[in-house]
């Protein structure tokens, strides 16, 4: 059973095996390294799912930490159908806390997302649901929800080289003013914060629920203000 108290870090295996993968990105590579995938990749991060889902708890009570596949564990195995690239395995780890009682895709969260060299931390939509959308343009042009939006975009800039994301259309959509004040967030299809960086020795250590959680405390202004669009 996943165990906040086992974790101790993500092991120096869990990057090497995505590097490896990148570099043999093929179904006998993959099932001839299972073993390792599994031990590297899958039990560390189901452990770091419980640990990360405890800390988060502080600021949100209610975040969704759950330890499997296809819940906070996004699968290894990428959607090939309509690609021209038909690598069968994703080369990086992602990682979702999400908040809401409806499919996790649809609610506000946040993003751990581990592919060497790199690793990018993230809170928000990366794109809305259909019906979340028009709700999202009508709060960023009401008074009171639009101050609270440019408040919660400022708290997260102060706190720290955070990244705006989510611009998505050329033009504000019609029947909005695009003269308004906050008009051009009207052209995002998503809203989050996201900061990259190169991998960090905490990652290795219990200190990397510490280190992400800063961030996502910095960020989390903008997740209490997305998530405040689903009541």
């Amino acid at each position: 059973m996943p165990d906040a108290q086992k974790f101790s870090g993500f092991p120096k295996g869990c990057v090497k095996f995505f590097k490896d993968l990148k570099k043999n990105n093929s179904k006998p590579w993959f099932l001839d390294n299972k073993d390792k995938h599994i031990s590297d990749v899958l039990e560390p991060s189901k452990d770091f799912v419980v640990a990360m889902g405890e800390k988060l708890r502080k600021i949100t009570p209610a975040i969704n930490a759950d330890p499997r596949v296809n819940k906070s564990l996004f699968r290894i195995h990428r959607d090939t159908r309509f690609a021209h690239d038909k690598s069968p395995y994703k080369t990086h780890l992602g990682l979702w806390f999400w908040e809401g009682a409806g499919p996790r895709m649809e609610c506000s969260g946040f993003y751990f997302h581990l592919a060497p060299p790199t690793l990018m931390l993230g809170a928000g939509y990366y794109v809305f649901p259909k019906p979340m959308l028009q709700r999202y343009r009508e709060a960023v042009v009401d008074k009171s929800r639009g101050q609270a939006l440019d408040r919660a975009i400022k708290s997260v800039a102060k706190a720290g080289d955070y990244a705006l994301g989510g611009e998505h259309y050329k033009r504000v959509p019609r029947g909005f003013d695009p003269e308004a004040k906050n008009a051009d967030l009207l052209r995002y299809n998503g809203l989050y914060a996201g900061i990259e960086m190169k991998i960090p020795q905490e990652l290795y250590t219990p200190d990397i629920v510490e280190f992400c959680y800063n961030h996502f405390k910095n960020m989390a202004p903008l997740h209490r203000w997305l998530h405040g669009l689903t009541k």
